[in-house]
């Protein structure tokens, strides 16, 4: 028997077996959730000119403490018609271009006006510089804005416009198929007969990847059955860049992907990873497309889902770092002793603390409707008593 494969390698080796699909060029309102195929770099300064940053008089510090002759305003998208003089104060609102000649802004609290007479009514000292926005305080042309490889949050969008951009070119959105198998299974809401059990995995994949950027073909099954399963994942690989199989991918008399992948004219690339649950997954390709194999107990198919699909989907789509984060945290509960594989222990953060679930069998489903995290228990490791810090991956 081989040996089993690191998670690490498993998920460098599936990564390796496609470069990121081409680029696109997308309007700003359409680009939320993909990642930026190459740096957004400022082609103007934010602010493009000193700005005012509260309401009040513009005045030169020269003049103070005042009083001064308001000689007019300036305002949000406009350009002062006239410089401050010595002596003069101009009205000012927040985000208008400062006039030439000012240096400071009083704001409107701390000044009184009279007619066209501006007084100082506060002790407060007034320094040179004072709630204004240097040219280019925010950014400077030519500063990248948005790496290649990130992902695009509202926040990074409004950045990717102030630039001055037109548009964005991000990764495509890769296309996958998802196919569960297993003569057991019915479609959800379907009367179950003896021995059956509803299809949760296909549309809980299908929830996984709606927040990714890719196209996903609604949930197909088929039964267990190698020559119709081998037609299938021939005809999805013609239009799909990723096939996600769930269930057949163990050594049952009744698993037939890796049999069928190599009917369909597929290679297997790995089959067997060192972690639990998700020990029996599967990856190839067919011509481009690539075959993810997932096993098909819920917590094993989510698992294996969270490491190894999704970071699929999101390198493909132009991602710099795909991979899951891993962070860390204070056990509420003791933790036993590692075994021969990597656990993936389905747990709860809550208070700062993480608690597990006491079900961790991998046909379990309910423990994935609270967990939101996924401790991580090494080979071997030694146990861990409550209170001391374990790694998770947070998981939705």
């Amino acid at each position: 028997m081989s040996a089993l494969l690191p998670v690490e390698e498993a998920q460098a080796r599936l990564l390796a077996l496609r470069t990121p699909l081409e680029s696109e060029n997308i309007a700003f309102s359409q680009s939320l959730g993909r990642y930026t195929s190459e740096d957004v770099v400022a082609r103007r300064d934010q602010p493009a000119a000193p700005l005012s940053a509260m309401d009040g008089y513009a005045v030169r510090v020269a003049d103070l403490p005042g009083p001064w002759t308001i000689t007019g305003e300036s305002a949000a998208g406009g350009v002062p018609s006239a410089p401050v003089a010595k002596g003069e104060a101009m009205r000012i609102f927040t985000g208008a271009w400062l006039p030439d000649g000012a240096d400071t802004v009083i704001i409107q609290e701390d000044v009184t006006p009279e007619g066209t007479t501006l007084h100082l009514s506060t002790a407060d000292p007034i320094l040179p510089g004072q709630h204004i926005r240097t040219r280019g305080s925010d950014f400077a042309t030519g500063t990248t804005l948005v790496p290649a490889g990130t992902r695009l949050t509202p926040g990074a969008i409004a950045a990717a416009i102030m630039s001055g951009a037109e548009q964005l070119t991000v990764g495509k959105r890769p296309r996958v198929a998802i196919l569960t198998t297993g003569d057991e299974l019915v479609q959800p809401g379907h009367t179950l007969a003896p021995g059956q059990i509803p299809d949760s995995n296909g549309t809980m994949l299908a929830a996984m990847l709606a927040i990714e950027p890719t196209v996903v073909t609604l949930p197909l099954h088929i039964r267990d059955d190698r020559t119709i399963l081998s037609r299938v994942l021939k005809d999805l690989a013609r239009r799909h860049d990723v096939i996600v199989t769930v269930g057949g991918a163990s050594v049952g008399d009744h698993d037939h992907v890796r049999g069928a992948l190599e009917d369909a004219g597929g290679q297997l690339d790995f089959w067997k990873i060192a972690m639990r649950p998700g020990k029996p997954l599967i990856a190839g390709r067919i011509g481009d497309a690539l075959l993810l194999g997932l096993p098909g107990n819920p917590s094993s198919a989510f698992v294996t889902a969270t490491l190894f699909l999704i970071p699929l989907v999101r390198h493909l789509a132009g991602a710099a770092n795909p991979l899951p984060a891993i962070h860390q945290a204070p056990l509420a509960t003791a933790l036993g002793q590692g075994a021969k594989r990597r656990d993936y222990l389905r747990a709860r953060l809550e208070r700062g603390a993480l608690t597990l679930f006491e079900g961790q069998d991998s046909g379990r489903t309910f423990p994935l409707a609270q967990a939101n995290a996924l401790v991580i228990r090494e080979i071997g490791a030694p146990p861990r008593a409550a209170g001391m810090p374990a790694d998770y991956i947070a998981i939705a």
